[in-house]
C-alpha cells in the first residue's frame, strides 16, 4: 500500500467526492472551513475548493494506492488552520503547533485490508515531514461495540493505539452515540537526560 500526499484531484474525488458532481457532500470540507461557510459552499464549488486545496502546499491530507487505484483518504492538517482550533468540545491542551488528523475513509470494496492503519501512518509521516511537532485525533472511544460505518470517519481508538497514540484528554464530543477522545502523538525528538544513556 503506497500512501502519499493528496495532490491529485482526480484521485481525491474518486475517495471523497460525489457520483453526481451536483450533490451537496462533505467533501471532507466540514472541520477544514467555518460553519458559515460550509454551509453557504454548494455543489460544485465544493470540489472546485478542493481542487484548490490539493494544489496548495501542504496539500489537504493523503491518499493511500493500491498500485495506481486510490482507495483511502486521511484528512490532515495544523489545528490552527481548522475548526478544531475554536471547538469547545475538545479541549486544546497546550500551545504547541499541534496538527489534526479528522478524518480517515477506505472506500467500499477495500474495507478489512489495513488501510486505515496505512493511512494513520502515512498521515503522521506526512505532519512529520511539514514539521508537526505533535499529532492530534479525536477518535471514537466505541470499546468494541459496532460503529455505522458512514460515521466511523473519525477512526476508532484502537487503530490509533496500535499507531502509538496515546489517550491525552476526554472531550465532550460524541458522534452516532460515542464519544470521542483526545489521542495524541508526540513527533518531537526524545529529551535525553544529562549523565545518563
Amino acid at each position: 500500500m503506497d500512501v502519499r500526499p493528496a495532490t491529485v484531484f482526480d484521485d481525491v474525488r474518486a475517495v471523497i467526492g460525489p457520483q453526481n458532481p451536483t450533490a451537496n457532500v462533505c467533501w471532507c470540507l466540514s472541520y477544514r472551513i467555518p460553519s458559515r461557510r460550509n454551509r453557504d459552499l454548494r455543489g460544485p464549488a465544493r470540489g472546485a475548493l478542493v481542487e484548490e486545496l490539493c494544489a496548495a502546499d501542504p496539500p489537504p491530507g493523503v491518499l493511500a494506492h493500491d498500485g495506481a487505484e486510490p482507495v483511502g483518504w486521511a484528512a490532515i492538517a495544523p489545528r490552527a488552520e481548522t475548526t478544531f482550533a475554536r471547538n469547545r468540545k475538545i479541549p486544546r491542551l497546550d500551545d504547541l503547533p499541534v496538527w489534526s488528523l479528522w478524518c480517515i475513509r477506505v472506500r467500499p470494496g477495500h474495507r478489512g485490508r489495513g488501510i486505515s492503519h496505512a493511512l494513520i501512518d502515512g498521515a503522521v509521516a506526512f505532519a512529520r515531514e511539514h514539521g508537526a511537532p505533535v499529532v492530534e485525533a479525536y477518535p471514537l472511544d466505541n470499546r468494541g461495540a459496532t460503529v455505522d460505518r458512514t460515521m466511523a470517519y473519525a477512526g476508532l481508538r484502537p487503530n490509533f493505539e496500535a499507531a502509538g497514540f496515546t489517550h491525552a484528554a476526554d472531550t465532550t464530543s460524541t458522534l452516532a452515540g460515542h464519544p470521542r477522545v483526545l489521542m495524541r502523538l508526540d513527533l518531537r525528538p526524545a529529551r535525553v537526560t544529562p549523565g545518563r544513556r
